[in-house]
């Protein structure tokens, strides 16, 4: 019997880049419908069955436009996985200011402003949205993306010899000065570690450079941090993925997002890849 299809689900908040996402995934060649009415996925899916292995990536673009949205998608959902099919639902975020600003760039009327500010539009969306981005599969803040790290990144992650067995790992470094990010399973505060912007001679350095490096890595209670961490994620991973949870993001934070978070996270991410894991860094406040 010919592989089920993997099945993308792509929505997200307005302005967030879910337009983006659709086109890149059509480019690796994943059969995308923009908007198609959520209760005939499910017709869609068994005509892709019965062309054997003619489609076996498809892409869904779904945004508030679709009415049923709320109230059909889980079971549609959950009846595509009953068929065999592998479903994820990946959800494309961003920070409130960020959208408004990009709403007002772009000049466009924001779909749920219903007349009135942009910043109006983005929290009624929001809101309406919530329950959906509880149960996403993969959240992705693109508030610190340009669209070009945004296809860069989505080329990185669905390309068709990165869809592997087990989970994919993503680590990011912040400063808690900009805001947590958004699409994070667990974050940790590091900011209990000294900081090296107070050391004259590490101030203008970052996380990536070796006297800042030495300076954290070398001290008792970094080493116990990370031992205390690395246990942690050696007790959750497996249960996670027994789960079926196929993406796990882990932010650090540390005052400013350009030492200690980046130097843990290059630490555990060293670790991680190391018993095996598929793991990806991100540095998102290190420039600031």
């Amino acid at each position: 019997m010919a592989e089920r299809p993997r099945v993308v689900i792509v929505t997200g908040l307005s302005g967030s880049g879910r337009s983006t996402a659709i086109h890149v995934l059509e480019d690796l060649g994943f059969y995308c419908i923009d908007n198609l009415p959520v209760v005939l996925m499910p017709r869609f899916l068994e005509l892709c069955d019965g062309l054997g292995e003619g489609i076996n990536r498809i892409a869904f673009g779904i945004d508030l436009r679709e009415r049923a949205f709320f109230q059909e998608l889980p079971a549609v959902i959950e009846q595509a996985r009953r068929q065999g099919h592998r479903v994820e639902v990946l959800f494309l975020d961003a920070a409130d200011s960020v959208l408004v600003r990009r709403f007002s760039e772009t000049r466009r009327p924001h779909p749920q402003a219903e007349g009135g500010q942009p910043i109006d539009g983005v929290r009624l969306e929001r809101e309406r949205l919530a329950a959906v981005r509880a149960s996403a599969d993969r959240i992705l803040d693109t508030t610190a993306l340009t669209v070009h790290q945004l296809r860069s990144g989505l080329t990185r992650d669905y390309a068709e010899h990165a869809a592997q067995e087990g989970m994919s790992l993503f680590l990011t470094s912040f400063g808690y000065k900009f805001g947590i990010p958004t699409d994070a399973d667990m974050v940790l505060d590091v900011r209990f570690l000294p900081n090296p912007f107070f050391v004259d001679e590490l101030r203008a350095q970052s996380g990536l450079d070796q006297p800042v490096v030495r300076f954290l890595l070398d001290r008792p209670e970094t080493k116990e941090f990370l031992e205390h961490t690395r246990s942690l994620l050696r007790f959750l991973l497996p249960r996670y993925l027994h789960e079926g949870k196929a993406y796990f993001t882990l932010a650090l934070g540390c005052t400013g997002g350009r030492h200690r978070s980046v130097v843990l996270v290059e630490e555990i991410g060293r670790h991680l890849a190391a018993d095996g894991h598929r793991v990806q860094m991100r540095h998102r406040d290190i420039a600031r």
